[in-house]
């Protein structure tokens, strides 16, 4: 350890003296030997490293996102080059220069943190050794020293003994019980965070091997926090824990505002967008009109939630613009699942199939009614203007059906099967 530390030595300094600063303050309010100073200015510190790593953040989110994309391609090459591994490495590179894609940049924020991580180890170490470090002179180093949380010294381990907790001020069974409940807490926060980006932000109608590996790491980061963990002193869990919550936090504000496409996430935020633009008919904000205008420019290469926002917008008579606003329109034109726009005109109703008795009983009543107009041709034509002489009580309820006139017996009504229909030619008479 004294080799990593000696690596990390250039920042221990530094990150010594923020410490300092931040106890200076938080001591003149809670006092200078408690553990809520100490650990406030630990978590001010992460606080303070999360938000110079933002720009980092947003990289590494552009990156898994871009990563996300070209795994299918990357599938491809693996199937195509498989018994190769020179050339599919080739390929892979060649794919992540022409996408200008770094497959290292999803890790950035951690690579960054990591020194930092060390120089607060070795710092915490040197306070529970008694060696000064950094800035950390004498008197700071006894005010430390005497800091607990919960009753837990902010140098001690899991794994210590009792005589060594005993001269920190403090008994085994408080620094077991706190070290064991902030171990399961870290773990609980790296699980979720995980969980929540497999199940809400990754594109579900791609499946790649992509997916399980981050399915496999939700499992494994975990199980090495725990592990890990009972090696680490009480200031470093504090560290670790908040850095995990403000992980957590962060994600989930990214996934609400800026979900990946084709996600569930997206379905829901979509959603919401949707109600909101069809209330105020506009986009207000930056962000809502970066997102109508990336939907727009993908064309016939929207999703199945990117449709649905843009056939939504049309049917309440709203067009997006290529510049992300939202104007009224006219259109009546809606995508179909494949893209290809479409008129919303009513489906025209197909009649529904009669049964046999029901065409039969219909072919019955025609004939009754061509037998009745037959008998009124028949009587002569009469006129609005001819009067009745017979009252209408005494008219008949049903009118006299004219017999149809039965086909000869030597003729069929309907043509036998290979047989012309209408009049047929008179057989010549066979020569005997």
């Amino acid at each position: 350890m004294d080799t990593i530390a000696s690596l990390f030595s250039f920042i221990t300094t530094p990150v010594s003296w923020v410490i300092v600063q931040f106890h200076s303050v938080y001591g003149k309010v809670f006092g200078p030997d408690t553990g809520w100073a100490w650990g406030l200015s630990i978590v001010s510190l992460v606080i303070l490293i999360r938000i110079c790593l933002i720009p980092l953040f947003v990289k590494q989110i552009k990156a898994t996102r871009a990563m996300q994309t070209l795994q299918p391609e990357m599938k491809k090459i693996q199937e195509r080059y498989k018994n190769d591994k020179q050339r599919q490495s080739e390929e892979m590179m060649k794919l992540y220069k022409e996408s200008g894609t770094n497959p290292l940049s999803s890790c950035l924020p951690i690579l960054a943190q990591s020194p930092f991580f060390f120089a607060l180890y070795h710092v915490l170490n040197g306070i529970a050794t008694g060696t000064t470090i950094g800035v950390i002179n004498d008197s700071l180093l006894a005010s430390a020293r005497k800091a607990h949380i919960f009753g837990a010294p902010l140098a001690a381990k899991f794994t210590d003994g009792s005589s060594k907790v005993e001269a920190l001020g403090a008994t085994l069974t408080d620094v077991r019980v706190v070290t064991a409940v902030m171990i399961v807490m870290m773990s609980a926060s790296q699980f979720y965070t995980q969980r929540q980006l497999m199940t809400k932000n990754v594109d579900t109608t791609v499946k790649t091997p992509f997916m399980q590996q981050q399915k496999m790491l939700m499992y494994v980061f975990p199980v090495m926090f725990a592990i890990f963990g009972i090696n680490f002193p009480v200031g470093v869990l504090v560290y670790w824990l908040t850095t995990n919550v403000w992980t957590m936090g962060q994600q989930m504000y990214v996934i609400h505002n800026n979900p990946t496409p084709g996600s569930k996430a997206q379905a829901a935020y979509l959603e919401r967008l949707t109600k909101h633009v069809t209330h105020h008919e506009k986009t207000r904000s930056r962000g809502e009109k970066a997102i109508v205008k990336a939907i727009v420019s993908k064309g016939r290469d929207r999703n199945e939630f990117e449709r649905k926002f843009i056939n939504s917008l049309t049917k309440v008579g709203l067009v997006a613009q290529p510049d992300g606003t939202v104007v009224k329109g006219e259109s009546t034109a809606v995508e179909s699942e494949d893209g290809t726009p479409t008129t919303a005109t009513p489906r025209r109703q197909q009649p529904k199939r009669q049964t046999k008795a029901q065409r039969q009983s219909a072919a019955a009543k025609a004939a009754d009614d061509s037998a009745e107009h037959d008998a009124d041709d028949a009587d002569g034509p009469k006129t609005s203007l001819t009067k009745s002489d017979e009252p209408e009580d005494a008219k008949p309820a049903t009118a006299a059906k004219k017999p149809t006139p039965k086909p000869a017996g030597g003729t069929r009504s309907k043509a036998q099967s290979g047989q012309r229909k209408g009049p047929q030619r008179p057989k010549s008479p066979s020569k005997k």
